[in-house]
């Protein structure tokens, strides 16, 4: 069961990164054009630098290529996610969570992105080219994947606690929220503000880049989640028309 769980969410979740880098680029490449519009005029207008510092520039891939390879990217994501979430539905399956694998596969969807894409977004939402330092990158890259690692381990110790709580669901779920947020809180207060928007960057774009960010990933969860749903659904139905019925007293 655990393959077909596996292989389930590798077809899928390539299915599903195929959905989101859809959105991406009806959403999001619009907003990327700008901002690179608004990187090389300031590049433009900036005073000229030495042949040696552009040396290699040839080289940059194109934009063509860069929207043409989205796809790739979204779809070879959704591969490698989509493994990891049917590997992880399996080992979820029948010990934690709801009993039912379509209301599984919707819920563990949602709780990865809330732990892995809407709790590092709070702290450190993305950014369109022309905004960061190129020299902060890796700084930047792990303060995100420590946030991300904090959703994680936040989700499975609020989980670890409701389930000790032998009181009521009022309990159960209190202690469950209150020991997700402890960590979260924790995190966003306690580490580094990331702020790198250059002066004059246009508000607008910023937040309708970000936002589209951040429904891209919404797509991607939402679709695995349901597409994962209806095939488990489907498994059980094909199951149960396969099991004769028992034969009359």
């Amino acid at each position: 069961m655990v393959r077909t769980l596996v292989v389930r969410g590798l077809l899928l979740g390539l299915l599903a990164g195929l959905f989101a880098g859809a959105f991406a680029f009806l959403a999001g490449e619009p907003h990327v054009d700008s901002a690179i519009a608004l990187e090389e005029a300031a590049a433009a207008a900036a005073p000229a630098e030495p042949a040696d510092d552009h040396h290699g520039e040839e080289a940059e891939v194109s934009r063509p290529v860069q929207k043409a390879g989205l796809f790739l990217a979204t779809g070879l994501y959704g591969l490698a996610v989509g493994g990891i979430f049917g590997l992880v539905v399996a080992g979820l399956r029948g010990r934690v969570g709801p009993r039912s694998d379509t209301a599984l596969a919707f819920a563990a969807a949602g709780t990865a992105y809330l732990a892995i894409v809407l709790l590092p977004f709070l702290k450190y939402p993305a950014n369109p080219p022309a905004v960061g330092d190129p020299h902060t990158i890796d700084s930047r890259t792990l303060l995100y994947v420590v946030m991300v690692l904090v959703g994680l381990a936040a989700v499975a110790i609020a989980v670890a606690s409701g389930r000790r709580v032998t009181g009521g669901p009022w309990a159960r779920w209190s202690v469950t929220v209150v020991t997700f947020l402890v960590p979260v809180v924790a995190a966003l207060v306690l580490l580094p503000r990331v702020d790198e928007v250059p002066a004059g960057f246009p508000a607008t774009l910023l937040w309708e880049f970000r936002l589209a960010s951040l429904g891209t990933q919404l797509v991607f969860w939402a679709a695995l989640g349901a597409l994962f749903a209806w095939a488990g659904e489907r498994a059980a139905r094909r199951t149960t028309a396969a099991v004769p019925a028992a034969a009359p007293s």
